[in-house]
């Protein structure tokens, strides 16, 4: 069959793809340093949690292989994928799952980034919310799902590398491109995801890191007056 050209992945989910990339590598950096670079990893951990909730509405009102419809699949569909029967485009079947799984993660460990505290120079935003036994808790498991996390994350490199340089299958081109070559005769490109779906998108994730940030809570009380607090 002759190779023809599709549209597979459309610029949002590729700028998502490498900006998530770039903030994880950061985040882990600023992480495990620790110190004064605390706050940056704090910053960087809001960012992160705004690009999660831009991939989940994009995942209903993106372009065609980006929508969770094309690739969160039913036991059949991941079985017929082991048997070799399966010829979709975008992600496969494992692929979505591995998708699905990075999501929550990353979901899971923005949120508890928020009320997490080191107890010496880092609160998260929403920290006033839950109790500072609460906190502690979370702020646990957000340093124990770290290298959850990094293992997923080199497994999802493993599987890529895999596909590229064993089964053929270059994975990385078209997050770059967007393009593919494909033999499938029934492949078309992507469809959908315009701008008023993107300025969507957007909206509700930049809403989502302002409240995220602490944006609904009362503003702190004003410092006391100078001279109406004793210095001793």
């Amino acid at each position: 069959m002759q190779e023809h050209r599709i549209k597979l992945w459309d610029l949002p989910t590729r700028l998502f793809h490498w900006l998530l990339v770039l903030l994880v590598a950061l985040a882990f950096v600023t992480g495990l340093t620790g110190g004064p670079w605390i706050d940056w990893h704090g910053l960087i951990g809001l960012a992160i949690f705004g690009l999660i909730v831009f991939r989940l509405v994009w995942g209903f009102v993106g372009s065609t292989y980006a929508r969770f419809s094309q690739f969160v699949t039913g036991p059949r569909t991941i079985l017929t994928y082991l048997r070799g029967r399966w010829h979709g485009m975008g992600h496969n079947p494992l692929g979505g799952i591995s998708v699905l799984v990075l999501l929550a993660l990353m979901l899971f460990q923005s949120l508890t980034g928020l009320f997490a505290t080191d107890d010496i120079a880092f609160s998260g935003p929403l920290k006033s919310l839950v109790s500072s036994e609460t906190s502690v808790w979370l702020s646990r498991l957000h340093r124990q799902a770290i290298w959850i996390i990094g293992g997923f994350v080199a497994l999802h490199v493993l599987a890529t590398l895999f596909h590229t340089w064993v089964r053929g299958d270059n994975l990385i081109r078209p997050m770059i491109t967007g393009y593919k070559m494909t033999r499938e005769p029934m492949a078309h490109s992507a469809r959908g995801g315009g701008p008023i779906a993107f300025v969507l998108a957007l909206a509700i994730a930049a809403g989502a890191v302002w409240i995220a940030d602490g944006g609904l809570l009362p503003p702190p009380p004003p410092p006391p007056p100078a001279g109406s607090v004793p210095d001793w």
